[in-house]
């Protein structure tokens, strides 16, 4: 059987080996937990449940005072909008007209092509007139003159 120094540091390696292959950052610091484990047990190798006590108060330690720093610290401040939603209020080029005869027009944003509806109390939109997006409904733009 192998000493229990050996076992936390095996303990202490697989933990930082899982924290390779997670985002969470939440396992490395049980692997500090068990490092400092393996340590109490080099000091003191017969003292089992000093090990184990050691190891658990330091990890749960480690995890309510660092985690949240470590959350502050790497915190995305990035407030790009990543979805569909992010042309609302662009501008875009008719590219099939838009009036009673034809109510779902075509609208070019972004080099893509859109289907487009404007207001039905709004005038006809021309195809090479520009319009401002004004929300997204379904699977088509919303659009109105500027």
């Amino acid at each position: 059987m192998l000493p229990m120094w050996a076992l936390w540091l095996i303990a202490s390696g697989v933990f930082f080996l899982g924290e390779i292959f997670t985002i969470s950052f939440l396992l490395f610091w049980p692997g500090v937990g068990a490092f400092l484990a393996f340590l109490t047990s080099l000091l003191l190798p017969e003292n089992i449940l000093l090990q184990v006590i050691v190891f658990a108060i330091s990890s749960i330690l480690l995890i309510l005072f660092t985690k949240p720093l470590v959350n502050k610290i790497f915190r995305n401040k990035d407030d790009t909008t990543m979805n569909n939603s992010a042309i609302i209020g662009k501008k875009g080029i008719v590219i099939k007209s838009i009036d009673n005869d034809n109510p779902i027009g075509q609208v070019k944003i972004n080099g893509e092509l859109w289907s487009a509806i404007k207001d039905e109390k709004a005038k006809p939109i021309n195809a090479g007139e520009s319009v401002i997006i004004e929300k997204i409904d379904g699977v088509k733009l919303l659009v109105r003159k500027p």
